[in-house]
């Protein structure tokens, strides 16, 4: 039974990795309903198919978003086929399901792939004019290429978290007195602190070093 307001139903059908339980292995897994399915108790079943079920095994998605688009749209299949209600694969398996599914308001959330990199746009135009004000003055705060081409700079991967963390103020140099700079300079943590809603997605099977994507392409890329 899938409640009327949850949003993972079998239209839209999430990946992440979770633990059961607080001193469980983290496991690859998906939500449908009020459940969050362990995909490694599924493909040990033979129930995926055998390019990319190996991929469930592991503790993060990595190999499995590097499968590429075909591999997560199978899944997907297969997991609608599943949970359809008549699969006897799982209808009939009692202890594969209690293997498989657990209480989402039970599990431990992940982080759900290892991050080696990321990419951060200025894709606001009011945040970059912010920006820009802060280093170059209202007059000249948007650069004239901003509006031509896609603005982009590498992040500190390190600092991606998991909702919740508790978020700890960055340390530097301040101006002891605002308003008398001769009164020179102490350390602490930084007095004003910035806040943006973002949209990120994860990148797939990716291109080789040197190699680009054309944007045509680009959906076959964004796992999600």
């Amino acid at each position: 039974e899938i409640p009327e307001d949850c949003h993972w139903t079998m239209q839209n059908i999430p990946f992440g990795v979770f633990r059961p339980t607080a001193d469980a292995a983290p496991r690859c897994g998906t939500a449908i309903g009020n459940k969050a399915v362990d995909l490694a108790a599924l493909a040990e079943k033979g129930l995926f198919d055998a390019a990319y079920a190996g991929t469930f095994k592991e503790t993060t998605l990595n190999s499995f978003m590097a499968a590429g688009r075909g591999a997560w749209r199978d899944a997907r299949a297969k997991l609608q086929a599943l949970f359809s209600g008549s699969n006897p694969a799982l209808k009939d398996d009692a202890a594969l399901q209690t293997a498989a599914m657990h209480d989402i308001s039970s599990v431990i959330m992940e982080l759900p792939a290892q991050i080696g990199d990321y990419t951060d746009f200025y894709s606001s135009r009011e945040h970059a004019t912010n920006v820009g004000t802060m280093f170059r003055g209202k007059e000249n705060a948007l650069q004239p290429n901003w509006l031509h081409l896609p603005v982009g700079y590498h992040g500190r991967s390190s600092s991606v978290v998991l909702s919740g963390t508790p978020i700890r103020r960055p340390m530097g140099q301040l101006q002891k007195d605002a308003t008398d700079p001769k009164q020179g300079s102490v350390f602490g943590p930084c007095r004003l602190m910035d806040f943006e809603m973002e949209v990120a997605a994860f990148v797939g099977p990716g291109n080789k070093l040197g190699e680009s994507i054309k944007i045509e392409e680009a959906e076959e890329h964004i796992f999600g």
